[in-house]
């Protein structure tokens, strides 16, 4: 049983890890031709562009995209439910849905940072993943180097980010005992 609830968390968590990845690529305006955006569009298309003939946007914000990242976490829970009951509770699976993505969303934003971290210590800003992850945490890392500024060189600004994420993600495994 674990095997299986192992396979239904990971296929559901990194579907809708790229699913928001597509939303926050656009919403920072990344690079739309660089490669690792064009994997995105490609795998999250076949679900977003049936949901944008029926829901608009909103400004910057594509609502069909934020609809799916919230459907495919709310289904998480559902299937999850199905598996160890049989009785199915909506009501909770759609407030877990929301929790979830917002958990996920602090999630997707920690291991970005992480990944750029080190890649900036081989890559020397020539790889095209690099730059798109830039593009995607810079407006997180400005704020802070504006009051912690590099100190000898040395970018103090995502252990600062990594730590306030963790701080959250620990705060709201308290309050909702979300773990």
């Amino acid at each position: 049983m674990n095997a299986v609830i192992f396979l239904i968390n990971t296929a559901f968590t990194l579907y809708l890890m790229v699913v928001m990845l597509r939303l926050w690529l656009q919403l920072a305006r990344a690079d739309f031709y660089n490669p690792f955006s064009q994997f995105v569009v490609k795998a999250t298309n076949p679900l977003v562009l049936p949901l944008r003939k029926v829901i608009p946007s909103l400004g910057q914000l594509d609502t069909a995209t934020l609809l799916l990242a919230y459907l495919i976490a709310t289904a998480k829970y559902i299937v999850l439910q199905l598996v160890f009951s049989p009785e199915l509770n909506l009501g909770v699976s759609f407030i877990l849905g929301a929790l979830l993505l917002f958990k996920e969303a602090l999630n997707l934003l920690f291991w970005v940072l992480v990944i750029r971290a080190i890649m900036s210590w081989f890559s020397q800003g020539r790889n095209p993943l690099e730059q798109v992850f830039h593009q995607l945490t810079e407006p997180f890392l400005a704020p802070v180097r504006r009051i912690i500024p590099p100190l000898g060189g040395l970018d103090l600004s995502v252990l600062f980010v990594l730590i306030a994420l963790q701080f959250i993600n620990i705060l709201l495994a308290d309050w909702f005992r979300l773990v």
